[in-house]
């Protein structure tokens, strides 16, 4: 349960007489009706409020029921009335209660900054709740004069709103000032009940569920201080109605700390299975996921093989030779690199610990880089499909929103590299650090892409397991600390090709693969 249903169910509640326990020294609110009703008349005769068109009388019958009278006629209410409420209450039509009063117009550039003090319709969903006592927006003296003014007691409500539920939103005043009113809002004046009971019980799941089939409209939703007021409000004695506040307003306590709470908790129920997935992906990187096999060939073997296929094609022209190209080994249980007649050891530039069967390795040395930055493709309705970087997501591609090159463009950009099905597509910026498999036959990549390619024909690197290993929070910080750029982050290829990642053994790769499936089939699960 949400902190809102659990309000509105103390609403809910209240409003049917089930909140608080009834005292039987209370007044009965027969007689607090009757004194309202008197008030009213009088109030009507000194012209300071409107005679009701059509006054209503609503008592109780022989057989215990509620009848309406209007004029001489006399009906029954037991269809209409949604609910049994104590002896002690009585049923009563809003407009019995004093009166609903429309605002004047009072337009946004309308308002200064010092002045006397009015609210606007807008600000009841803003900035006020269930009461106020002070107003934030003032108009000039000359315009507040020709204004309706509400007083203390008044309970505000909203005439105009975006959806139906929330409209005729009341929030009761507990000023002493009196405040201009604007138009589409509405305020309940001399209705001789306590204001906050009214606030809170117009915000309950009955009053709502009959506003929202009183008011017109879809995008711009209208209701009238008319139908108002022709809702049926259960009424308590005035002394239940404190007590009803009372035990709301305890309430509330109890539900904001709740609201926390239930925040926290979907919070973490909703990070909770990225949370998992990513740990899985850590405990895979450092070679924890499964056990290591004593029989595998180690991954120096596999990495030998990549470096070899790597310098066939460089004779034969088909790739460059990197200037930094590098080898990576073990000695003395130290990882060292040697670049031409150099070496140095890296153990404190490498992330974490690997097992002595992996090993560490440089992007550039097992993959072949595409890097179509720079180049701006020239799209067209249908062809060759053109996968962007907001195309990849993390892990996946979504194809629904591909775009397209020619054809002949496809043939062109060739020569920067042809992007095949199963690499890795890696985006280099806005957002940075997203990687996927690509699963077209044909296709290009687009700008800030980068394409990681195997080598040659050398299938003994898994890109599947290469793409969690990128997707992993180690190598995503990696990623970060050599990034560049304040609004949008990226990294430079040079960089890029530099970044550190574990290698397993070949066949140890497949274990983890198959280990990462199924446990991602059970976070998917959860």
């Amino acid at each position: 349960m949400t902190a809102q249903q659990l309000k509105n169910s103390i609403l809910q509640m209240a409003v049917q007489g089930k909140l608080v326990p009834q005292d039987p020294n209370d007044e009965p609110a027969s007689v607090l009706l009757e004194r309202s009703r008197a008030e009213k008349e009088q109030l009507i005769k000194q012209k300071k409020i409107k005679k009701e068109k059509n006054p209503t009388y609503i008592f109780r019958g022989a057989d215990n029921t509620p009848y309406e009278k209007i004029g001489d006629e006399v009906r029954s209410l037991a269809d209409e009335v949604p609910f049994d409420i104590p002896d002690s209450w009585e049923w009563v039509r809003i407009r019995s209660l004093g009166e609903i009063v429309r605002g004047s117009g009072i337009k946004r550039n309308e308002t200064v900054q010092q002045g006397l003090p009015c609210v606007r319709y807008g600000e009841l969903y803003t900035t006020y709740q269930t009461s106020f006592t002070s107003a934030v927006s003032f108009i000039a003296p000359d315009l507040y004069e020709k204004c309706k003014h509400f007083s203390y007691g008044d309970v505000l409500m909203t005439l105009t709103g975006e959806n139906k539920p929330d409209i005729a939103k009341a929030v009761a005043y507990l000023g002493t000032e009196p405040i201009a009113a604007s138009g589409d809002l509405a305020f309940w004046t001399q209705h001789g009940m306590n204001p906050l009971f009214l606030s809170y019980i117009m915000a309950s799941p009955y009053i709502i569920a009959r506003k929202v089939a009183l008011a017109t409209g879809d995008i711009i939703v209208h209701i009238s201080g008319d139908k108002l007021g022709t809702i049926l409000l259960p009424v308590p004695p005035l002394a239940e109605q404190e007590r009803i506040v009372a035990c709301i307003q305890e309430a509330e306590l109890v539900i904001e700390n709740y609201a926390i709470k239930a925040t926290a908790l979907q919070k973490l129920q909703d990070s909770f299975p990225e949370a998992l997935k990513k740990s899985i992906l850590q405990e895979a990187v450092q070679g924890k996921l499964v056990p290591q096999d004593p029989s595998d060939e180690p991954a120096e073997a596999l990495l030998e093989r990549i470096r070899a296929e790597k310098q066939r094609l460089i004779k034969e022209g088909k790739i460059k030779k990197d200037k930094h190209e590098s080898v990576i080994f073990r000695r003395d249980n130290s990882h060292y690199e040697q670049c031409g007649l150099d070496m140095v050891c890296i153990d404190d530039q490498l992330p974490f610990q690997i097992p002595d069967t992996w090993q560490w390795e440089r992007l550039i040395n097992i993959y072949n880089f595409i890097d179509y930055r720079g180049a701006t493709p020239n799209k067209t309705a249908k062809g060759v499909p053109l996968i962007t970087a907001k195309n990849v997501k993390k892990g996946f591609i979504d194809y629904t929103v591909s775009e397209f090159i020619s054809e002949n463009e496809y043939q062109n950009r060739q020569s920067r590299g042809v992007s095949q099905e199963g690499d890795i597509l890696f985006t280099t910026e806005a957002p940075m650090g997203n990687a996927a498999l690509a699963n077209l036959p044909i296709y290009s990549a687009g700008q800030r892409l980068i394409t990681f390619q195997q080598y040659g024909v050398h299938k003994g690197l898994s890109n599947e397991l290469m793409l969690y290993f990128i997707l992993s929070d180690s190598f995503q910080r990696q990623l970060s600390d050599q990034s560049t750029g304040t609004t949008v982050k990226g990294i430079k290829a040079e960089k890029l090709k530099q970044l550190y990642i574990p290698v397993p053994p070949e066949d140890e790769q497949q274990r983890i693969i198959h280990a990462i499936r199924a446990a991602f089939r059970l976070v998917t699960a959860l």
